[in-house]
Parts: structure tokens; sequence; C-alpha cells
């Protein structure tokens, strides 16, 4: 995966997390809600490798 790619399952991982860990806490769903903390998370990363490819020029 490329640089753009990464960046863009990022944001999708990081607004689907969100979305989930609001309706957790709205439903009081401890488990939805640490679900969708931890998809953010895997966003938060992958924006970090989609970062790091880019700088690398895609050589990872």
């Amino acid at each position: 995966m490329g640089e753009a790619t990464d960046k863009i399952k990022a944001a999708g991982n990081k607004v689907a997390g969100n979305v989930k860990e609001a309706v957790g806490k709205a439903t009081d769903n401890p488990g939805l809600t640490a679900e969708g903390k931890a998809q953010q998370a895997k966003g938060t990363a992958q924006d970090v490798a989609g970062t790091v490819k880019g700088k690398l020029g895609d050589t990872i």
C-alpha cells in the first residue's frame, strides 16, 4: 500500500471509530466504546505508517 492508501484507510478508521465510541457512550455500552477507541488507534497507526512511507518513498 502506498502513502495515500494508508492515509485514506486511516481517515476511515478514525471516523468509524469515533462514531462507534459516541454510540457506545450514548447507549452506555462500554464494549462498543472500547471498540471505537481501538479502531481510532488503528487509524492513527495507519496514518503514521502512511507518513513514514511518504518520507521513505514507499520503500517499506
